[in-house]
C-alpha cells in the first residue's frame, strides 16, 4: 500500500483503520470477527491501527493487545488520553492534567502490551488547562521513551500553534468527510504550514455517505449514531441529498459511494490518512480498493461544486459529545 508520513518521523499506510467499533458505539461486538479483521488489514498493507483508552472503556486496547501477540509484522499504533468514562456510561469528565497523562499512558502501555506508543493523542482538550502545561508533560514521556510522537484532536489552528511551539505536533486527528468540512478553513492549512500530518476519522460520516441510511432505518441496540442529530429522523431525510451526489459519482466511476468518498479525502494531500473504521472484512476491503479508484483534480471540483450547494442539516456530535472539540 502507498506509504503517507505523519510529522516528521512517522510513515504508516495512506489509509489506517480506525478500531473503535470493535468494542462500542455501533452496535454488539464480535471479538473474533475483530481479530480476523486486523489480520485482514495488515494483509492488504494497512500499517496504522488507531484506538483510545475510553473505547470500551479500555476493551479496544486490550483487543489490540491480543491481535498484537498473533502479528509479526511492524505496525504503527495511536492510542488515546484524556476523556474519562466509567463503563456503560457516555458522560464523561475531561482530564489533560500532568498526573493523567502519565498514568494513563502506563495504563495505555500495559493494554496494548508494549513498550512504546508511537502516537499519543490528547483526545479532547480541557479549555481550562493551557494547552503548553500539556504539551510539557507529554513531552517528557517523550524524553521518557514512553512516546515516540503526540497527537491533538479535534483542536483549533490557534492551539495547535501554541502546541507546536513547546513541542513538534506529529498529527492532528479531526473528523472530516464530504459533509464535515470545516477543517479546510483553518486548520487544515496550519497543519501544513508547520508540517503536522493529517489524519480525517469519520471519513464516511460515521457509514453516512456508503448510501446505507434512509428514513427507514432502525439502529441496532448500542449504536449511539441514534442519539445524533445528523442522523434523527428528520434530519436523515433532508441529508440524502448528499449522498445522491456521492452515489452518481460512484456510478459514473463504476464503484461504490464509500470508495469515492475515500478516493475524494485521499486525493487531498499526501499528508492526509484517513482511518476508516469497520468490524466487517467486506466493508475493509471495499474501502481499501478506494486507493485503486482513479481520481482528478476536475474531479474533486465537480464533487465538491455538488456538495457545496447542499446544506448539512443537524450538528455531528450531541452537545456532550462537544465537549473538549474547539471550532
Amino acid at each position: 500500500m502507498e506509504q503517507r508520513r505523519l510529522g516528521n518521523s512517522l510513515q504508516v499506510s495512506a489509509l489506517g483503520l480506525g478500531c473503535m467499533g470493535m468494542s462500542e458505539f455501533y452496535g454488539p461486538r464480535n471479538d473474533e470477527e475483530s481479530i480476523s479483521v486486523l489480520h485482514r488489514a495488515v494483509e492488504l498493507g494497512t500499517t496504522f491501527l488507531d484506538t483510545a483508552d475510553i473505547y470500551g472503556p479500555h476493551h479496544n486496547e486490550m483487543l489490540i493487545k491480543r491481535f498484537l501477540a498473533e502479528c509479526s509484522q511492524p505496525l504503527t499504533i495511536a492510542t488515546k488520553f484524556g476523556i474519562v468514562r466509567k463503563p456503560g456510561e457516555y458522560s464523561r469528565v475531561i482530564d489533560n492534567s500532568s498526573e493523567y497523562a502519565q498514568s494513563a499512558c502506563h495504563a495505555s502501555l500495559i493494554r496494548l502490551g508494549v513498550d512504546y506508543i508511537d502516537l499519543f493523542y490528547v483526545h479532547r482538550l480541557d479549555q481550562s488547562r493551557p494547552i503548553e502545561e500539556v504539551m510539557e508533560a507529554l513531552s517528557s514521556l517523550v524524553k521518557a521513551g514512553k512516546i515516540g510522537n503526540i497527537g491533538l484532536c479535534e483542536v483549533s489552528a490557534e492551539t495547535l500553534r501554541r502546541a507546536h511551539a513547546v513541542h513538534p505536533v506529529a498529527a492532528v486527528q479531526t473528523e472530516y468527510s464530504l459533509w464535515t468540512r470545516d477543517v479546510e478553513e483553518k486548520i487544515l492549512p496550519t497543519c501544513r504550514e508547520l508540517g503536522v500530518g493529517f489524519v480525517p476519522y469519520s471519513p464516511l460520516g460515521r457509514g453516512f455517505l456508503t448510501g446505507s441510511f434512509d428514513t427507514t432505518t432502525k439502529f441496532e441496540d448500542g449504536d449511539f449514531r441514534a442519539s445524533l442529530p445528523r442522523f434523527s429522523a428528520e434530519n436523515i431525510d433532508k441529508n440524502l441529498a448528499i449522498v445522491a451526489a456521492v452515489q452518481a459519482f460512484a456510478k459514473e466511476k463504476d464503484c461504490t459511494p464509500a470508495q469515492i468518498a475515500l478516493a475524494w479525502l485521499l486525493s487531498k494531500g499526501d499528508d492526509v490518512v484517513p482511518i476508516p473504521g469497520t468490524k466487517r472484512i467486506r466493508y475493509l476491503e471495499e474501502n481499501i480498493k478506494s486507493l485503486e479508484v482513479e481520481w482528478s483534480t476536475q474531479d474533486s471540483i465537480s464533487l465538491e461544486a455538488q456538495v457545496d450547494q447542499l446544506e448539512i442539516i443537524g450538528n455531528r456530535y450531541t452537545d456532550e459529545g462537544m465537549k473538549g472539540v474547539e471550532a
